[in-house]
């Protein structure tokens, strides 16, 4: 049962939830006037093509699509479980590390946890283990 919802809901679930990244991230740097910072771009250059592609691979319900998705969503919590960690002080940047907005400026703790770095890592987990789980799903 679950195998046959992923493979009808799966690939509209991961480009939704791409979708809400971008717009979040462009609601914070748009709407809100936070500058992103060099780790930021880095996330942002990995999540807005997703919305692209998930989008055309669902409409066409392209299961292959996944081993172009993955790298992406991959590296993108790669960086930002680094981002939260340098955030919490677990690491430190050295000289001008992120250019001219510090990576390790705070500009949103929801909850005293929750920061854009840590909504970015948790869309792309939540993509890498969808589009796999998908791509299982149709195996």
């Amino acid at each position: 049962m679950l195998k046959k919802w992923l493979r009808d809901n799966g690939m509209h679930i991961s480009w939704l939830v791409a979708l809400i990244a971008t717009l979040g991230s462009l609601y914070f740097s748009e709407i809100l006037h936070f500058a992103p910072c060099k780790l930021c771009w880095y996330q942002r250059i990995l999540m807005y093509p997703l919305v692209v592609i998930l989008g055309i691979a669902a409409v066409r319900r392209d299961y292959k699509i996944t081993i172009y998705v993955l790298p992406l969503t991959i590296w993108g919590a790669c960086i930002s479980i680094y981002h939260v960690l340098l955030q919490m002080g677990v690491f430190k940047e050295t000289g001008t590390g992120c250019g001219p907005i510090a990576c390790d400026t705070d500009y949103l703790n929801w909850l005293g946890f929750i920061t854009i770095p840590m909504l970015a890592g948790t869309a792309f987990i939540l993509l890498t283990v969808l589009q796999y789980l998908t791509y299982r799903a149709t195996k």
